[in-house]
C-alpha cells in the first residue's frame, strides 16, 4: 500500500500562518533597510552642503578692529612725529621725529633699541616719502631744501629658540650718506619716492608750482656690485598752488592734485603736462598710489577717496579715468596708507576717523573711530593685520585688525569690474600671478557662463540622438535586435570620462581642424542622404526586402552611414575650394571675424554630448518600453498608425521619466570634470562662440584647488563655487521632480 503524510486543514493552516508571519517581517526589514538607506543619503547630502557653507561663510563675515593703549611718551607730541613704521612681526617700529633723528624701539613697552641722527643738528624735517615697492627705501626732506636716503631692514634672531627670537633692526644707506639738493631755497609741499631695480626717481613739490624730478639711472659695477647712479634733473614750473603729489610706479606719470579738486596728469619724459581730471569740488588733500602704483588713490577736503589710473585707447594713447570712488569719511583726507600684499587701502580724515577700503571689491570694509582723535603718525602692518598710532597727546595705541577677505563682494563676483590695465569693465577670472602687485580677479559669471555653455552644446548634441534612439529602441525595433543594442549602448555609460576627454584632446580636435568643412558637410548631407534612402526604401519594389524582418531596418543604415560619411569627406575641399577660398577655418578668421581655436565648444559638446548619452538612453527607453502594450494597442486597434501612436499615445505617456531622463544628463553635463578640463583651453572667456573654449566651474576647480593656499580667499571661492554648482543642481532636480510629478498626474489617465 502507499502511504501518503497526513496533512490536514490545520497543518497547512500553520504552515500558512509561518509564511504570513515571515513574509511580513522580511517585508518590515527591507522597509526598515530602504528607509535607513535613504536617510543615508539625504544625511551626506546635508553633511555636503553644511560643509561648503563652513568654508564659504568666512567670506561674507564683516572686517573688526580692537584698539588697545600701549603707553605714552610725552616727548612724541604731534608736532615732534614725521614718520612711523613698523616691521612684519610687529615687535619692533621706527620712528622718525622732527629734528631728523630715526629711532627704533619696541612695540611692547616702547623701549628705545637705537637712535641714529640722519644729518647734523640744526635742520628741521619738512617731509618723508616711502618707496612704492615697499623695499624699506625712505627718503626725508629738511627745510632747506636737501633730502637724505636711506633704507630700514629687519632680521630675526633664532639663536635662543623660536620663543625667543629677537628682531635686529638695521639702518644703512645705500645711495651714500650724502645729502641731494633736491629743491633749493625751496619749501617742501610735497616729496615722492619710486625705486626699483634700473631705476631710482625722487620728486619733489615746492611753493610757487615748482616741480623738481630727479631721475636716477642704476649702474651696477660687475666686479664688486656696488650701484652707483647716473643723476639728472627735470623741472616743471605750473601756474597753480600744489597740494599733493604721486609718481607711478613704472615712472612714466607724474601726478599733481590741487586745490580746486583737480589732478594733473605729467608724462615724466618730457614733464608736459597732458590731462587735467576734475574729480571734485572740493580740494585734493592727499595722493598715493596703490599697491603696484598703477592706480592713484586721491583724497579730498570733502573726505571722499577717487580711484584713477591710465587707461589705454585704441591709438596706444593713454588718459587718466576716473573708475571708481570711496565715501564714508565726512572731513578732510589727512592720510592715505595702501596695503602691501593687496589691492586695499587706509585712509583717516580730520576728525581720526579710519576707514578701511578696498579697491577691487569698491567697498568700505570698516570704520573705527580711533581714541585721541587724528593721529600725528601711524603705520600699517606690511601683512595689514594691525596699525600702530601715535595721538597728538603722545599716547601709543595699537589696533588689531582682522580682515581676512576684504576683496570679495557681490560685484567682484557677479558684476563687471574695471581692473588695473583694462580699457573697460569687463568679467575676468584670474587668481593668481607672480607679483605681490597682482590684482586677483575673482569674477565667477565667465565660469558660470562656461559651465551652462558646456552644458547647452552637449545636450545639443546628445538629446536628438539619445531621445530618438530610445523611443526608436523602445517601440519600433525587433525584440532581439533590441536585447543587443540596448546593452551595448548602457555599457557605453562605463567607459571613463578621462579617456574620452583624451580622445577628444588629442584625436578629435586635431581630427575636427583638419576637417572642419568635412564635418558641416557631413551634418548637411547626412540627414538628407538618410531621408532619401528611407524613402527608396519604402517606395521600391526590391528583393531584399524580403530578407529583412520587420524592425531589423537599423541594420541596413550602418553601411549607408559610412558611405554617406566618406562621400562628405570626399567633397569637402571642392565645396571650400569653390566658396570658402580653399580653407573654412581661415575663411572664418579672416572674412567672418569668427575666431577659432582647436580645443573648443564644439570638441567638448561631441565628446561630453557621447557621455551623457547612454543615461539619457537609458532612462528614456525603459520609460517609453514601460508604456503598457493596451495603450498602444488600443491605439491602433482605432485606427491610428504606429507613428501616430507613438507621438499621441506614448510619448506623452511616457515624458515623465523621459523628462528626468534629460534632467539626469543635464546634471551629468554641468557637472563634467575631465572632458571639459582636456578638451578646451581652459579660458574663462563669456563667448557664445562654437569655436571658443570655455571655463566650467567644476574643472576650475580641479585646476586650482591644489594649489590655493589654505584658508586663503582664492581658496574659499572655490568652495563657494562648488556651493553654486550645489545649488544649482539641487534647484534644476527640486523643479524637474515637481514637473515630472504634474506630468504624471496629467497622462496617468491615459
Amino acid at each position: 500500500m502507499n502511504s501518503s503524510p497526513n496533512v490536514g486543514p490545520a497543518k497547512i493552516a500553520v504552515r500558512s500562518e509561518n509564511f504570513h508571519r515571515w513574509r511580513s517581517r522580511k517585508d518590515l526589514l527591507a522597509r526598515k533597510v530602504i528607509g535607513l538607506g535613504g536617510l543615508v543619503v539625504i544625511s551626506a547630502v546635508l553633511l555636503i552642503l553644511f560643509y561648503l557653507l563652513f568654508v564659504v561663510a568666512p567670506l561674507f563675515l564683516p572686517a573688526s578692529a580692537q584698539e588697545t593703549s600701549i603707553g605714552s611718551q610725552p616727548n612724541w607730541g604731534q608736532s615732534n612725529n614725521v614718520f612711523l613704521s613698523i616691521e612684519e612681526q610687529q615687535k619692533v617700529a621706527l620712528r622718525i621725529d622732527r629734528d631728523g633723528t630715526a629711532e627704533f624701539f619696541k612695540v611692547d613697552g616702547l623701549t628705545a633699541i637705537e637712535s641714529i641722527g640722519l644729518r647734523e643738528p640744526g635742520h628741521t624735517v619738512a617731509e618723508v616719502a616711502t618707496d612704492q615697492a615697499n623695499s624699506g627705501l625712505q627718503a626725508v626732506a629738511f627745510d632747506d631744501g636737501k633730502v637724505v636716503l636711506f633704507r630700514h631692514s629687519y632680521k630675526t634672531d633664532f639663536s635662543a629658540g623660536i620663543e625667543q627670537r629677537e628682531i635686529i633692526p638695521t639702518l644703512d644707506f645705500p645711495y651714500g650718506k650724502e645729502t641731494r639738493d633736491l629743491m633749493p631755497g625751496g619749501e617742501f609741499i610735497g616729496l615722492a619716492l619710486s625705486d626699483s631695480e634700473t631705476e631710482m626717481v625722487l620728486v619733489a613739490a615746492g611753493s610757487g608750482g615748482r616741480v623738481r624730478l630727479e631721475w636716477n639711472a642704476k649702474q651696477e659695477n660687475f666686479l664688486s656690485g656696488e650701484i652707483s647712479l647716473d643723476t639728472s634733473m627735470r623741472t616743471l614750473d605750473v601756474d597753480f598752488e600744489i597740494s599733493a603729489i604721486a609718481v607711478s610706479d613704472d615712472h612714466r606719470w607724474l601726478y599733481l592734485g590741487d586745490a580746486s579738486g583737480q589732478v594733473h596728469f605729467i608724462k615724466t619724459a618730457g614733464m608736459q603736462e597732458t590731462q587735467v581730471v576734475k574729480v571734485s569740488e572740493a580740494g585734493i588733500t592727499s595722493m598715493n598710489m596703490l599697491l603696484g602704483g598703477i592706480s592713484l588713490l586721491a583724497g579730498d577736503a570733502n573726505g571722499t577717496i577717487h580711484q584713477l589710473f591710465p587707461v589705454r585707447d585704441e591709438d596706444n594713447q593713454f588718459s587718466l579715468q576716473m573708475i571708481r570712488q570711496f565715501d564714508g569719511q565726512q572731513s578732510a583726507i589727512r592720510k592715505i596708507l595702501p596695503e602691501q600684499r593687496r589691492k586695499g587701502f587706509i585712509s583717516v580724515d580730520g576728525n581720526g576717523m579710519l576707514s578701511i577700503y578696498h579697491s577691487t571689491a569698491g567697498r568700505l570694509v570698516l570704520s573705527h573711530q580711533l581714541a585721541g582723535g587724528e593721529p600725528s603718525a601711524m603705520a600699517l602692518a606690511p601683512r595689514a593685520s594691525g596699525l600702530l598710532v601715535i595721538n597728538a597727546a603722545g599716547q601709543v595705541g595699537f589696533l588689531d585688525i582682522d580682515n581676512e577677505h576684504p576683496e570679495v563682494s557681490f560685484s567682484s563676483l557677479w558684476s563687471k569690474v574695471w581692473y588695473e590695465n583694462y580699457p573697460q569693465a569687463e568679467y575676468i577670472w584670474q587668481s593668481s600671478a607672480s607679483s605681490n602687485s597682482f590684482e586677483p580677479k575673482f569674477s565667477l559669471t565667465p565660469l558660470a557662463f562656461g559651465t551652462l555653455k558646456a552644458a547647452l552644446y552637449a545636450m545639443l548634441f546628445a538629446l536628438p540622438l539619445a531621445l530618438a534612439g530610445a523611443a526608436f529602441t523602445a517601440y519600433f525595433m525587433s525584440p532581439g535586435l533590441r536585447k543587443m543594442v540596448k546593452p551595448t549602448i548602457e555599457i557605453m555609460a562605463a567607459l571613463p570620462t578621462v579617456i574620452l576627454g583624451f580622445l577628444a584632446g588629442l584625436w578629435f580636435a586635431p581630427f575636427l581642424e583638419e576637417n572642419l568643412a568635412g564635418i558641416f558637410t557631413l551634418m548637411l548631407v547626412m540627414p538628407a542622404g538618410l531621408l532619401v534612402f528611407a524613402w527608396f526604401w519604402t517606395r521600391a519594389e526590391w528583393s531584399l526586402k524580403d530578407y529583412v524582418k520587420e524592425g531589423w531596418e537599423p541594420l541596413l543604415l550602418i553601411p549607408v552611414l559610412i558611405l554617406l560619411g566618406v562621400f562628405s569627406l570626399a567633397i569637402a575641399d571642392p565645396i571650400q575650394n569653390l566658396f570658402f577660398a580653399g580653407d573654412l577655418r581661415t575663411w572664418l578668421s579672416r572674412e567672418a571675424g569668427i575666431s577659432y581655436d582647436q580645443r573648443n565648444a564644439m570638441v567638448v559638446g561631441c565628446a561630453m554630448g557621447f557621455a551623457v548619452i547612454p543615461t539619457i538612453f537609458s532612462i528614456a527607453e525603459d520609460a517609453i518600453y514601460g508604456v503598457p502594450k493596451s495603450l498602444s494597442d488600443g491605439s491602433l486597434a482605432l485606427g491610428a498608425t504606429p507613428w501616430q501612436t507613438m507621438v499621441r499615445v506614448v510619448l506623452p505617456t511616457a515624458s515623465p521619466g523621459m523628462f528626468s531622463a534629460v534632467m539626469i544628463g543635464l546634471g551629468r553635463a554641468v557637472g563634467e570634470t575631465m572632458i571639459v578640463l582636456m578638451a578646451t583651453g581652459n579660458t574663462p572667456i563669456m563667448d557664445w562662440n562654437l569655436f571658443e573654449g570655455m571655463r566650467t566651474l567644476a574643472a576650475n576647480i580641479a585646476v586650482e584647488m591644489p594649489e590655493s593656499a589654505m584658508n586663503s580667499s582664492h581658496y574659499r571661492i572655490l568652495f563657494l563655487a562648488a556651493l553654486v554648482l550645489f545649488m544649482f543642481t539641487f534647484v534644476v532636480n527640486t523643479g524637474a521632480e515637481l514637473i515630472r510629478q504634474r506630468l504624471r498626474e496629467k497622462y496617468s489617465s491615459l
